[in-house]
């Protein structure tokens, strides 16, 4: 399918405002952290055949989902979750995600070439489990953040979790000069339901797996000192990263934007039973996504004087293999533009919020097919990702100078 977005296409005015928006955080690490790997037909074979009765519909959906393996908290061939109280749940969530978080932070930070001293906020997306104190104030112990570090805890926001935090911790890497840590973590198979004829169940089991990825936010000049206007040097600067820190450069986030739908509210759920979280996953979505991805995708990029062919990464949650070929037919996208998204979800299978940053990750080192390469330096980079609302959640990003050249 053709690029409906030709250059000459673009308003006169955005195409005016190419490179006047004012540079944005940096990520400059990213860590990435995962229970052990099952393959997807192990789990078919060892919990889910006999949890959906045999079913010939449940075996299609699970062949189908687009995923080879994932990683699981819970040994599914030797544990039953579905029949475990929320209680049971949240004391699973509370023992098992400290130490992956605390994993994909200190990778994160080891990469951007900070301690967790330099931190001056720590963002946490989850919306698999809860408990007070919480994920973030367990980590920022564990971690030894300073004491005066801020928190923030974004939950039940879903899978697209990830890009409103990020927009939040960019906020205050600009409002404040200094760095920030972006943890999405999340653990689906504590949430295994009873079995029943529900196909929307089937799909939610047949996708879902466990992540937790991180990334670290650092102000556009790192050398700079941060934000202590009264001079008392409470704050020193953190240390620049090294050159070479990240595979693929760093990524400049230049702007966020949202879309929300709530006359289709309906369409995904994630409720609270005593049973667990369970899912409602319509087979509406798609459509509902074909309506506004376009739109969202114009307006971003039209803000910078980008146009859909001119961007160089994208990273697009794989919410399921429908999700991607509804933005990939909407945008006009060439059949391998998405590779990066199905090799995510092929080997990870949906993780809800660290499933897009897990694709950013990706398109950066330039991990994904023969050819693949990071993109170039400059280069504009999308994530998008999807999550009840029906909210739709993009980002652009501008690729740094540390980046490696295309193939070719």
């Amino acid at each position: 399918m053709a690029d409906a977005a030709a250059p000459a296409a673009r308003p006169a005015a955005a195409a005016a405002g190419r490179g006047r928006s004012a540079p944005g955080a940096v990520v400059a690490g990213m860590g990435v952290a995962v229970p052990a790997p099952v393959g997807q037909e192990e789990l078919w074979q060892q919990r889910f055949r006999h949890h959906f009765g045999d079913s010939a519909l449940a075996r299609r959906i699970f062949a189908s989902a687009g995923v080879r393996r994932r990683h699981t908290v819970v040994d599914l061939a030797a544990e039953d979750p579905a029949d475990w109280s929320t209680a049971d749940r949240m004391r699973r969530y509370a023992r098992e995600a400290p130490a992956l978080g605390h994993r994909a932070v200190v990778a994160a930070l080891a990469e951007a070439g900070l301690t967790a001293a330099d931190v001056g906020q720590l963002t946490v997306a989850s919306c698999t489990g809860y408990d007070t104190p919480g994920l973030d104030i367990r980590l920022a112990g564990s971690l030894g953040m300073p004491v005066d570090a801020q928190r923030l805890l974004v939950g039940h926001m879903g899978c697209y979790a990830a890009l409103p935090a990020l927009g939040a911790a960019a906020d205050h890497v600009a409002a404040r000069g200094r760095p920030a840590v972006l943890l999405c973590l999340e653990l689906p198979s504590l949430h295994l339901q009873p079995a029943d004829a529900d196909t929307q169940q089937v799909v939610t089991h047949a996708l879902f797996g466990d992540a937790a990825v991180a990334l670290v936010l650092l102000p556009p000049d790192a050398a700079t000192a941060p934000g202590d206007p009264a001079g008392t040097g409470a704050h020193p600067p953190p240390p620049p990263p090294p050159a070479a820190a990240s595979p693929g450069g760093a990524l400049q986030l230049v702007d966020v934007v949202a879309r929300t739908d709530p006359g289709t509210a309906e369409l995904m759920t994630w409720q609270v039973t005593d049973l667990g979280f369970r899912m409602g996953l319509s087979p509406e979505v798609p459509a509902v996504l074909a309506r506004h991805v376009r739109p969202v995708t114009e307006e971003l990029l039209a803000r910078h004087g980008v146009g859909v062919d001119e961007v160089a990464g994208w990273a697009v949650h794989p919410g399921g293999p429908r999700i991607l070929e509804t933005v990939e037919d909407e945008l006009g996208l060439a059949p391998t533009a998405l590779d990066a998204s199905r090799a995510v979800l092929a080997e990870y299978g949906n993780c809800s919020s660290p499933t897009v940053l897990l694709v950013l990750d990706r398109i950066r080192s330039g991990g994904t097919g023969r050819d693949a390469a990071p993109p170039p330096a400059g280069s504009p980079v999308v994530a998008m990702a999807f999550g009840p609302g029906l909210t739709l959640y993009a980002a652009l990003f501008r690729v740094g100078a540390g980046a490696a050249p295309a193939a070719g």
